[in-house]
């Protein structure tokens, strides 16, 4: 999955504690456009279940742990998201499940661009044909 990566982010601290700084374009790579929170989630619920046209992501578990499941359509994937300073950057066409969530987690995704219901696939059957389509030659 070479489109799916993990971000190590520079903490910064002293005896006073830590500090992340996120930037679009440098740490962040691309430009943010929405930032959004899971917390106080359900232990037994999962989450997502849906893959994005060309929204990018990039999420990062701020307490606790999540563990996303990741599918391009030929091989899945799940990574543990569980550190403040690792962010898991998704782009292409990737259908996302997440599971697992500790009773304390709290994760925060920044992403490409506003929220648009035209560019979520929730249905996996269309998502398969989508990325069936996405690999076949041009006519």
């Amino acid at each position: 999955m070479s489109s799916t990566n993990l971000i190590s982010f520079e903490m910064l601290g002293d005896e006073r504690g830590s500090l992340i700084s996120l930037e679009q374009n440098k740490n962040i790579p691309f430009t943010i456009k929405r930032v959004y929170y899971l917390f106080d989630t359900n232990i037994e619920t999962s989450r997502g279940y849906h893959a994005h046209y060309d929204l990018e992501q990039v999420a990062i578990c701020l307490k606790g742990s999540v563990t996303f499941l990741l599918d391009d359509g030929q091989t899945k994937e799940r990574v543990t998201l569980n550190s403040p300073d690792v962010g898991l950057h998704i782009k292409g066409l990737k259908w996302r499940e997440m599971h697992d969530f500790s009773e304390d987690s709290v994760l925060i995704v920044l992403a490409s661009d506003l929220y648009k219901e035209s560019d979520y696939i929730r249905d996996y059957d269309t998502f398969l044909r989508e990325v069936r389509n996405e690999d076949s030659p041009a006519q």
